[in-house]
């Protein structure tokens, strides 16, 4: 029986006493340990009727126990369904359904009001909270450690992800063994990780940076990790001294700049800072490496392909850029109306093939097909340019996404939102340059004639039915929309005319 990503990422470690997971409280979980309470957690899963390509929805803080049910779904040939733990009841109420999940776990503090959204979904309710009690937990205690792997292919999936998409309504992207062991593969490779290395991680794990990166990375590479619930800059400075590498957002390499304490000598045994998931300002890069001595390694993937490029471990690391395409992927810069590939220096929108790429979106085809090519190349909504030499830069995002801390914003979904508020006409949101976040929301309003907007009602109900980086952190109020001729709004003038909502003018 074959199970590539258990073959790859846990067999090896089966027995082994090494340490897998150092706590912030001093604690340690070997892989012996980690693999055992899996095995219990996948045979709780198959006696609570899950089996091999159904799917599990999590929406848990980060623990030990938590990474332990994403190895257990391996295990179990189960599709494993990370779920933001900002989003809100209603919109948890979209992705359970959506997915048709058959296990639905949540923390035990909002059992309560989601068991509701469960049991519509036709989906079995457990709890998991960070300290580990729950349902789950206990009803694991009960179950043998030994569990028989299920029998997967290449081809067979092992993660939906959603990711927004323009019209409002979220796109589940489906991610095969293949697509997720490849990517880790390249990666070891790319960025030279051992069994010597420990990784401080400090990102959440319902994301592809902080699971499918980070999680599997060293999983392959048989190292350590620091595993932090959340980026605490105080625990992170404590930290770095036990860690030779560590993966995060731009913001956390913004917050660290901000502490006096965060110098050359602390980091002095560091081998690598790389930073993804938001673009990373030049300036931040150049900051960071006066300070350090180190050059970040910045890089650019998607939900649907996990990583796509990377700068080099050796060589020129070029702030702005997102350098070369990982070994086995293809990258191309085409003509965004005609599909033609465009010369070096070019803009246009970037195209990506490799054994990375998803396999298409949870029962949307035509989706699929618009997206994703005949010839196995995606369509990533990117616009970028290829320098003349080799760097990919991407230059802008199509569809108007904005990346706020690492997360991905699509505005539509807001902008539905906001339309449906008393006294609102119409609205338009865009993403502003923000100091700390990278880019923040701005959300621009008209008001219906002779009506006046309460803001402050709108921030109530955005706080009960928006996820709390969606939600906008600027309202501005305006006669009209920028249009075109044909009509269209024209967010260019927007992101111009709002570009300083959030930048402070220093003396």
């Amino acid at each position: 029986m074959t199970n590539p990503l258990y073959d790859r990422l846990f067999a090896p470690h089966e027995g082994k006493e090494a340490v897998f997971l150092r706590l912030s409280d001093g604690n340690t979980i070997s892989y012996a340990s980690f693999l055992e309470n899996a095995g219990r957690i996948a045979n709780t899963l198959v006696s609570e009727g899950a089996g091999p390509g159904d799917r599990v929805a999590v929406h848990v803080n980060k623990s030990p126990d938590a990474l332990a049910l994403y190895a257990a779904c391996i295990m179990a040939g189960i599709v494993f369904l990370p779920l933001n733990t900002a989003y809100t009841p209603a919109e948890l109420d979209y992705f359970v359904k959506d997915s048709q999940a058959a296990i639905f776990v949540c923390d035990p503090g909002e059992a309560e009001e989601l068991e509701p959204i469960a049991r519509a979904a036709g989906a079995r309710l457990l709890t998991l909270a960070s300290d580990g009690s729950g349902t789950l937990t206990e009803r694991a205690a009960g179950q043998p450690a030994e569990f028989q792997k299920v029998d997967r292919g290449d081809d067979d999936l092992a993660a939906l992800l959603y990711t927004s998409g323009t019209t409002g309504r979220s796109k589940g992207a489906m991610l095969t063994q293949r697509n997720l062991l490849s990517n880790a593969e390249a990666l070891i490779d790319a960025w030279r990780f051992t069994s010597d290395d420990v990784l401080l991680h400090a990102l959440p794990i319902f994301h592809s940076h902080g699971l499918f990166v980070a999680t599997n990375v060293m999983l392959l590479a048989g190292g350590s990790m620091i595993f932090l619930p959340k980026f605490d800059a105080e625990t992170v400075l404590a930290q770095l001294p036990n860690a030779t590498a560590m993966m995060g957002v731009p913001t956390f390499y913004t917050r660290l700049l901000d502490e006096p304490r965060f110098s050359r000598d602390l980091v002095a045994h560091i081998r690598v800072f790389i930073s993804g998931s938001a673009p990373l300002l030049a300036e931040t890069h150049d900051r960071f490496a006066e300070r350090t001595g180190h050059r970040i390694l910045e890089r650019y993937g998607m939900t649907e392909t996990s990583m796509n490029t990377s700068n080099p471990y050796d060589g020129d690391r070029r702030a702005g850029t997102v350098g070369f395409p990982l070994p086995g992927v293809e990258v191309k810069v085409c003509d965004p109306e005609t599909g033609s590939e465009l010369a070096p220096g070019e803009i246009g929108v970037l195209w990506v093939r490799g054994p990375n790429v998803f396999k298409g979106y949870w029962r949307m085809p035509e989706k699929t097909r618009e997206e994703l090519r005949e010839d196995g190349f995606f369509i990533t909504g990117d616009l970028s340019l290829i320098d003349d030499r080799g760097y990919v830069h991407i230059v802008g995002r199509g569809k108007d996404l904005i990346i706020s801390g690492g997360y991905n914003i699509y505005p539509k979904e807001i902008e539905l939102f906001l339309d449906r508020q008393p006294g609102v006409k119409e609205s338009a949101v865009v993403g502003a340059p923000h100091p700390d976040f990278g880019e923040s929301v701005v959300a621009v309003l008209v008001p219906e004639a002779g009506e006046t907007i309460d803001l402050d009602a709108i921030e109530t109900v955005a706080r009960r039915e928006l996820a709390g980086f969606k939600r906008p952190r600027r309202f501005e109020i305006v006669a009209e929309l920028p249009r075109n001729t044909m009509g269209k709004v024209q967010k260019n003038t927007l992101r111009e005319r709002f570009a300083g909502a959030f930048l402070v003018t220093q003396s």
